[in-house]
Order: structure tokens, then C-alpha cells, then sequence
């Protein structure tokens, strides 16, 4: 849940649309500013005379959710009218039980930063306003001020002269706009003020869609947790996907051999009490030899495809054996100290199968010849060492995470890889231009 702000950095002209639709944010802000503040003191005010009361409460609660709304009402002004767009935050999470969702709508984060963006943009859409409309005003009456000057009433003054006009007047001088210079004047003056007029409302836009941003948007932990929601989905789902795929390979293979080898010992012991033919049974007896055989080798791929053997061993040794199995050649580096480092065993089954998901998309789509397998354990910025898979590719390049499940959810392929990382805290960064090489990183941590 990122925050995208497009901005005109060019100097903003007074007959520019960008200009004009800065000052109807402007107007629409001054309209709203009386109510909106009026709600966010409502909020204070009944939360201070019934906060004793549990209905009180209730009400205070159900007014601090609502800013929510003023809050997805301002970030339409601010994308409609500035160009300016904010990140809505996280929608609120009803927690079970009648107090706890009491206390979430009254804890809403959300709701009480719009009631604050509310209560600060009051005066601000005041001076705001008033200032660009005077400053407009005036411009636009310098601008035309030849054409309706004389309806303006005369004044006599101490000398006994009689001037009509704008006049600037002092203790013991005066100055009136009536003569043909003078109305020039007035005219440039107008013109000034109109071109200052349209970088003072652009000013005042921007410090509007900066609050915005600051008040209106997801913070920091509402992201991350956000985030930790998504993940979790994609892991409970990723978990599901695993546990059918199990049942149905059982199902589907193990299964439907067994009992094909319980027909065939059957059919043999049968023929052999009947006394009949040695040879039939002994065939029936080979094949039925043969399926345990295969059924064995299935239960091998099913065990493998929940908990690698090799990673008992260690994580460097299981990717060796999955290179070694590889029809495309693999050539794998493990840094010192990789299989000496405390990798949970969590861990490590996500970056061995990373590796084969890696691998297998190198040898289906890729169009390599090779590839590199290196693993080490780096230090982040904060000096804590983290897991790195690097794969390596000379195919042709292209490679592109395309979501195939749900929203926040992976699916299969590279999004599935990137759903399970992510899972536990890990990142994947995928580097595959146009005709290659393709350069895939997996960071994860040690521990979860």
C-alpha cells in the first residue's frame, strides 16, 4: 500500500486549468471546513460529557469510524482536483467480541487522523480561500478597472478639487487613478497581482495535499500490517494447496496402487490354493511386485515434496542433489559457513524449494544452456545475517511475476515463490531483461 503524488513543477500561468481547478479545491475546501469541524469538536465534545456512559461510547466510536469517510472524501478532492494520490489505509478489521470491538473503534487510527487533518485544515481553508479570492479580486479588478472607473462616486477634497476614481490618500496628500497614465498603472498592477495570484493558489494546494499525505494516508505499521494479512492469507492458502495436492497424489497414485497390489497377491493366492497354474501366479505375484515398486517411488516424491531428506544433511548438500538431478547443468556455489549458520529448518525447506521452482522454470522456459546456483549468508544493513539464493541463467530473459491465484494471493510459478518468501519476511528480486541474462534473488532470513 504505497502513496503517489503527481506534481506540475512548471510555473503555474493564471490561465493554465491546473490553476483553476487549485482554486475549486480551494472553494470546495472552504465549504466543507465549517462542517467537517464541526464533526471532529462533536467527536471531542460528546467523547469528554459521555465517555461514562457505554452507549456514549458507542456513539463516539461510530463517529470516529465515520471521519474514515471524510477521509476517503478529502483523497477524492485531492486526486480529482491536485493530482494528488494518496493511499487509502487499511479498512477496519472487526474484532470478535463486544468489547474488543468497542476498544478497535475507538483506538481507529485511521478515524482519528482524519478528525486531526479536519480540525487543522479548518483555519487553514479559511485563510486559504480568503486570500486567493482577495488576491484574484484584485487582480481582476485592476485588470478592468478603465472600463468601469467613472461609475465610481467623486470626492472633493481640501484643495477643492474633484477627483472620481481609486485614490490612495495620505495625512496632508492623495493620489487618485483618473487620469490615462494613471488607469495604465492600474492595469499593470492588475496584471501583477493576477500572476501572483496563481503561484500563491499552488501553494496553498500543495501544503493541502501535503497534510493529506501525512494525515490521510496508511501509516507505517498499518501497512506492515497489512502486509502480515496478506501474507498470512497467501501461507494458509499456500498450506491448503500443499495438504490437497498430498491427498489427491495418495488418492490418486499410491492408493490406486496398493489396492492393485492387494488384487493381484489376491488373484495369485487364489490360483495357488486352487492348485492352478504356477506360472500365472508367479506373474501375478512380479506384477504386483513391480506396482510396490512404483508405489514406493511415488511415496519417496510425496515425502520429498513435504520435507527434502537431503535437508538433514544440510542445506548445501540438499542443493548439490538437486543439481545433480537436474537435466540442465548446474553448477552450484555454497559460500563457507552456509551449513554451519543456525537456518531454521522452516528456512531452508523455502530456499530448497525456491531452488527447484527456480530451476524448473529455467529448464521449461527459459531456453538456457546452464545455470548457476550460489547460496551464501550476508549481513544486512543492520548487521544481521540473512540467507541469499542466487540463480543464474544465460537463457532469454523475459521472466515476469504473473499473479494466477486471488487477490494476495501468489498462485503458482514465480508468484507462488514470491507469495512464500514474502511469508516469511523474505524478499525476491528478479533482474530478466530482454534476451538475458536472468539473475533471480532470494533474501531470507535465518530464523522466522
Amino acid at each position: 500500500m504505497n502513496t503517489m503524488t503527481t506534481v506540475n513543477t512548471h510555473r503555474p500561468l493564471p490561465w493554465a486549468r491546473q490553476v483553476w481547478r487549485e482554486y475549486g479545491y480551494l472553494c470546495l475546501q472552504f465549504l466543507l471546513c465549517s462542517f467537517a469541524f464541526t464533526y471532529a469538536i462533536l467527536v471531542v465534545a460528546l467523547g469528554a460529557g459521555l465517555a461514562v456512559t457505554v452507549v456514549g461510547l458507542l456513539g463516539v466510536g461510530a463517529l470516529v469510524l465515520g471521519a474514515r469517510g471524510w477521509g476517503a472524501l478529502y483523497r477524492g478532492l485531492d486526486a480529482s482536483l491536485l493530482g494528488s494520490t494518496t493511499a487509502p489505509p487499511p479498512d477496519f478489521v472487526r474484532p470478535p467480541g463486544f468489547w474488543r470491538w468497542l476498544g478497535a473503534m475507538l483506538s481507529d487510527i485511521p478515524g482519528w487522523r482524519a478528525l486531526l487533518y479536519m480540525l487543522v485544515t479548518f483555519p487553514l481553508a479559511l485563510v486559504a480561500w480568503i486570500v486567493s479570492t482577495a488576491w484574484l479580486a484584485v487582480g481582476a479588478g485592476g485588470l478592468t478597472y478603465w472600463i468601469w472607473w467613472r461609475a465610481l462616486p467623486f470626492q472633493t477634497m481640501d484643495d477643492g478639487t474633484r477627483h472620481q476614481g481609486f485614490s490612495i490618500t495620505g495625512q496632508h496628500w492623495y493620489w487618485f487613478a483618473d487620469t490615462g497614465p494613471r488607469l495604465v498603472v492600474m492595469v499593470l498592477a492588475g496584471i501583477a497581482f493576477v500572476f501572483m495570484w496563481a503561484p500563491l493558489t499552488r501553494g496553498f494546494a500543495r501544503l493541502f495535499a501535503v497534510l493529506g499525505r501525512m494525515l490521510l494516508g496508511p501509516t507505517a505499521g498499518a501497512i506492515r500490517v497489512a502486509e502480515l494479512r496478506r501474507q498470512r492469507a497467501a501461507a494458509v492458502v499456500d498450506a491448503d494447496a500443499k495438504l490437497r495436492r498430498i491427498e489427491r497424489d495418495l488418492h490418486d497414485g499410491t492408493q490406486a496402487r496398493l489396492v492393485s497390489i492387494a488384487m493381484q497377491v489376491g488373484e495369485a493366492r487364489e490360483a495357488l490354493a486352487a492348485g492352478g497354474d504356477a506360472a500365472q501366479a508367479e506373474a501375478l505375484l512380479e506384477g504386483a511386485h513391480a506396482c510396490a515398486k512404483e508405489g514406493l517411488t511415488e511415496l519417496r516424491e510425496i515425502v520429498r515434496g513435504i520435507h527434502p531428506p537431503a535437508l538433514d544433511a544440510g542445506l548445501g548438500i540438499a542443493l548439490k542433489t538437486l543439481a545433480a538431478r537436474s537435466r540442465l547443468p548446474v553448477t552450484v556455489e555454497v559460500a563457507p559457513g552456509v551449513d554451519a549458520a543456525p537456518i531454521e529448518g522452516a528456512i531452508g525447506s523455502i530456499a530448497y524449494y525456491a531452488a527447484a521452482e527456480l530451476l524448473t522454470n529455467i529448464r521449461k522456459h527459459a531456453g538456457a544452456t546452464r545455470a548457476t546456483l550460489a547460496v551464501s549468508c550476508p549481513a544486512d544493513e543492520a548487521g544481521r545475517e540473512r540467507l541469499r539464493l542466487r540463480v543464474t541463467d544465460d537463457g532469454h530473459g523475459g521472466a515476469r511475476v504473473v499473479p494466477s491465484g486471488p487477490p494476495g494471493v501468489g498462485g503458482t510459478g514465480l508468484a507462488g515463490l514470491v507469495a512464500r518468501v514474502a511469508a516469511v519476511d523474505g524478499s525476491v528480486d528478479i533482474s530478466s531483461p530482454d534476451g538475458g541474462p536472468t539473475v533471480v534473488d532470494v533474501l531470507l532470513p535465518l530464523t522466522v
